[in-house]
């Protein structure tokens, strides 16, 4: 990375973002019928044989009935839902649900189940490539997939970043559809794929999700329980590692040697290794879902990929059809020689590790946000924020997200009924 640090470029939102109408059909609109090789060097571990994976309402499924799709005509659309920490494919028991029913059955969905419980402890990077090859051991066991879409919640998101940096290749999987074959655009070589590359030899559609802290937790209100007060926010990030293992040094920043990037800021951008910005940018389309007050875990900044100043005054009207959802605004994608890593956030990482005190943290922490932004901005987000602020159970906002509980948190129904009407609006032949 550059040496140097640039200097933080702040623009005016109105030439950057723009609200949006919302696209899909309102809930109660009539819903239509619808009727390889890896990437190399991954090995995969056979989770379809090993684990029972979850479909329809949590009801684990075995390697025959995924045998048995070969010999018919099956889905030709892979969604991956992917939980978050401490949790389990049951979370998505609700959604999962919802979603077979308003997609139909071009769709396969599939919850992943790799990372359950502690398994979520052990770091972004360790559970990013046991989803990926999940992910990639599906593929293989599924005939007539075409596309790939990832819906994750929290914890999830980052897992699902670093899983498609792994899974993304530059051309399709060879099929007897065609899938693999290379077209002539302008005088260079795409595939028939989005044009901007593969995830796991499938055409990448639409990665989404849901309160997943993409900045970190470190900062002011980035992990809303800790009330804003400085005390607690610098005890919290030394014993992070204690209580949530990798994970948690990970999520606070101060993972890894003090001249060495954190692993958040690595995943901002492309390395020999691991494409994370050309992964994302294969996507047709990239939603972010982030609560703008009541979430506990998540804060608005960090779940919505914006700057302290781009944070305006919470909307509490919700947007027709969906209830609570009260924005919806898309960030075009801003150019930048970012991110970057220099000699002065090296030495103030090292503070930050070894006497932690609020002066340090935050240089520290302001700095690593500003690259981070820098980084992510380069692809354009659509930007869906959600207000719980009249549901019986506000507090409960991180899980109503996702509906973690149908009784418990059914708030968020409006939410799983907007990502469900999104899917299947991207995927109608006149979507661009």
């Amino acid at each position: 990375m550059a040496s140097t640090l640039c200097s933080p470029r702040h623009h005016d939102r109105s030439h950057l973002c723009r609200r949006l109408r919302p696209r899909p059909s309102p809930p109660g609109h009539a819903r239509p019928r619808s009727g390889a090789a890896g990437p190399s060097g991954l090995n995969t571990t056979k989770y379809l044989c090993s684990h029972p994976m979850s479909t329809g309402r949590g009801s684990p499924v075995s390697c025959s009935s995924v045998e048995a799709s070969k010999s018919k005509q099956g889905p030709e659309h892979l969604i991956v839902l992917v939980h978050g920490i401490m949790a389990s494919p049951s979370d998505w028991t609700y959604g999962e649900a919802v979603l077979k029913k308003r997609l139909g059955d071009n769709f396969f969905i599939y919850a992943s189940s790799s990372n359950i419980y502690a398994k979520s402890f052990d770091g972004i990077n360790v559970a990013g490539r046991r989803l990926a090859k999940e992910v990639l051991d599906v593929v293989q066991k599924m005939a007539g997939l075409k596309k790939i879409s990832f819906i994750a919640h929290s914890l999830g998101g980052l897992f699902a970043r670093y899983a498609i940096s792994i899974l993304y290749s530059q051309q399709a999987k060879e099929t007897g559809s065609g899938a693999g074959v290379m077209l002539t655009s302008g005088g260079s070589e795409i595939s028939r794929t989005s044009g901007l590359g593969a995830i796991a030899g499938l055409e990448p559609t639409n990665f989404i999700t849901l309160a997943t802290p993409h900045l970190g937790v470190r900062g002011k209100n980035q992990l809303p329980f800790l009330q804003g007060l400085s005390i607690l926010e610098k005890l919290a990030a030394p014993l992070a590692p204690f209580i949530v293992g990798r994970t948690g040094a990970q999520l606070f920043l101060t993972d890894g040697e003090p001249s060495k990037p954190p692993l958040l800021l690595l995943m901002t951008s492309d390395h020999e290794d691991k494409k994370f910005i050309s992964a994302l940018a294969a996507f047709k389309n990239r939603i972010l879902y982030a609560n703008v007050s009541y979430d506990h875990m998540v804060g608005w900044k960090t779940s919505s990929i914006r700057r302290e100043l781009d944070l305006r005054k919470p909307l509490h009207r919700s947007v027709d059809g969906y209830k609570y959802i009260v924005n919806v605004e898309y960030c075009s994608p801003v150019s930048s020689d970012g991110p970057h890593f220099p000699l002065r956030a090296a030495r103030a990482k090292e503070a930050a590790q070894s006497t932690p005190n609020m002066e340090n943290t935050q240089e520290y922490h302001q700095m690593m946000e500003e690259e981070m932004i820098r980084g992510l901005q380069r692809v354009g987000w659509k930007k869906v924020d959600v207000n719980f602020h009249a549901s019986m159970w506000p507090y409960s906002a991180h899980n109503n997200m996702h509906v973690k509980n149908e009784w418990l948190h059914n708030a968020g129904a409006g939410v799983i009924a907007h990502v469900a009407d999104s899917l299947k609006q991207t995927c109608l032949p006149s979507s661009l």
